[in-house]
C-alpha cells in the first residue's frame, strides 16, 4: 500500500496519505482546513538497510567527519 504525501494548497500544511489501492481524490483531505485542493510531492522512499553499521553516536543518519556528527560520542 503505498504512502504519499500532500501539501494543501488552501492552508499549505504538509500531510500523508496511505492508499489502499489506487488514489482516489475524495480520500485527501487536509487534516488541518478540510480542503480537497492539494499537490502530491516528491518523496524519497524510505529504506531500511540490514547490517548497516550505526555510528558512534547511535545515529544512522550522522554525517559529520570522521563519521560522527560532533554530538559528544565519546561521552555516550
Amino acid at each position: 500500500m503505498p504512502m504519499y504525501e500532500y501539501s494543501c494548497k488552501q492552508c499549505g500544511a504538509l500531510y500523508d496519505v496511505l492508499h489502499k489501492g489506487r488514489e482516489i481524490p475524495e480520500d485527501v483531505k487536509c487534516p488541518a482546513c478540510h480542503s480537497n485542493e492539494y499537490a502530491r510531492l516528491f518523496s524519497a522512499p524510505g529504506i531500511l538497510v540490514h547490517g548497516s553499521q550505526t555510528m558512534q553516536c547511535g545515529k544512522r543518519s550522522c554525517a559529520g567527519e570522521n563519521g560522527c556528527c560532533g554530538c559528544n560520542a565519546e561521552d555516550k
